[in-house]
């Protein structure tokens, strides 16, 4: 036995690769050594093996594509599993290990799909992928008020009036609370809806300057109202035309449909005076918006616009006003554009600023006087004035996780028709992941 393995042991230092020495003399002792010392070899082969796919896979992700760099005899590779179960890697048929068929580290981000602009509301956002459903809640707050100065009398020469200074003030506060969705059709198409609940306080004094009349309290009239419940359901469709390839920006359309759920200004009761007794949620009218929007990214910058026009449809109405019957109003057509720039702080968090502009045309009402005159007998249409509003955008998108990112943008009037302040914050999530 021991001359046996005395014998065997100059097999043990050969080189890997070279095959053992077989004696059709040996002993069967010797035979079961040589047999044991042969499948440790091949164990130590399959190890070594596994050492140096190790090794070529350190050096790739080390050093940059198309670079090779061969192990550090100071920093030699350390393995995790033992000899006796080291597996070895898959071979290709010429003998090298083959290299690992999934991905290494991180995916590269999504270059066909726009970035995140948090002013831009729906708009701005990813267009979601084939199959997967989003949720959005959204907090929304408004702020419109307005002072003036009104004079009711006659001016004999300049800067001297006869009569009575009227202060008109009026504020607005709207709240609105909204929950949406949003599915992904195809690859570039999408549809969505959303719904909001809405509160609204309405507040408007008429008062007459002191001094100015002899009973400035028989004057004034304060009106205060209020309202909460549902409001205009929005339906939205949206396509991906074009990837932002060959310098060419990212270029979304968008259909955007407005459903009259919402109570409607004209339906409310109203006293004696025509003064609605409580505040409307909705605008009591169908409204279809197209819209297109490009954005450009330029890293580490986006450039961003869109351009809508939105289509109002009327609808016959029986309102009293003193002293006038409102019997149909179509509410004004309208052409809006934006524009600005966003900038990525990190991989998390960008900073959107831009300026927005509509031009509203005027609302045309079609009304009749309760007690007609000579002067007006038949029904009259009249249009009231374009409103210009425009306004001052600023955004900060946050991506929380995988599956939810939080925008807030602020809205700041630059116009005397728009309103003050506006505030946005939407936190979409993913509930279920697409293809």
């Amino acid at each position: 036995m021991l001359g046996g393995a005395l014998a065997a042991s100059p097999a043990w230092a050969q080189p890997t690769g070279t095959a053992l020495p077989q004696s059709s003399n040996a002993s069967p002792e010797l035979k079961q050594a040589l047999s044991l010392i042969a499948r440790q070899q091949q164990q130590l082969e399959a190890q070594e093996a596994r050492i140096r796919a190790l090794e070529q896979r350190l050096a790739m992700d080390a050093q940059p594509s198309g670079a090779t760099a061969a192990p550090s005899a100071a920093n030699p590779p350390q393995t995790v599993q033992s000899a006796s179960n080291a597996v070895p890697p898959p071979r290709a048929p010429n003998g090298a290990p083959q290299a690992p068929a999934g991905p290494v580290g991180e995916a590269p981000p999504d270059i066909d799909r726009p970035p995140e602009v948090a002013v831009l509301g729906e708009q701005g956002s990813v267009v979601t992928r084939r199959g997967q459903l989003t949720a959005e809640l959204q907090l929304d707050y408004a702020r419109a008020d307005r002072n003036r100065a009104l004079f009711r009398g006659i001016e004999v020469v300049e800067s001297v009036l006869v009569g009575v200074f009227d202060i008109n003030e009026s504020r607005q506060d709207v709240l609105t609370a909204s929950a949406g969705l949003r599915y992904g059709l195809l690859g570039n198409v999408e549809i969505g809806a959303r719904l909001p609940f809405v509160y609204r306080n309405d507040k408007s004094v008429l008062a007459p300057i002191q001094g100015t009349t002899g009973d400035p309290d028989a004057a004034t009239i304060d009106s205060s109202t209020s309202g909460r419940g549902i409001g205009d359901l929005e339906l939205s469709a949206r396509y991906q035309l074009s990837s932002a390839r060959g310098g060419w920006p990212f270029l979304i359309g968008n259909l955007q449909v407005v459903v009259p759920t919402g109570t409607d200004p004209f339906d409310i009761s109203r006293d004696t005076l025509g003064r609605a007794t409580r505040a409307a949620t909705g605008s009591g009218f169908w409204g279809v918006t197209p819209s297109l929007t490009a954005i450009l990214p330029s890293d580490p910058a986006v450039l961003f616009g869109s351009i809508g026009y939105t289509r109002n449809f009327g609808h016959g109405v029986d309102t009293v006003i003193p002293p006038v019957r409102i019997t149909y109003v179509k509410p004004g057509d309208a052409i809006s554009v934006s524009m600005g720039i966003g900038v990525s702080l990190n991989q998390r968090t960008s900073f959107n600023l831009g300026y927005a502009h509509s031009w509203s045309f005027g609302t045309r009402t079609t009304q009749r006087l309760l007690m007609p005159t000579m002067d007006w007998g038949d029904p009259q249409v009249q249009t009231a004035r374009d409103l210009q509003i425009g306004r001052l955008l600023f955004g900060v998108s946050y991506r929380a996780t995988d599956r939810t990112t939080l925008n807030w943008s602020v809205e700041v009037g630059a116009t005397e028709d728009a309103t003050d302040l506006r505030t946005v914050l939407r936190i979409p999530f993913v509930l279920s992941r697409g293809r």
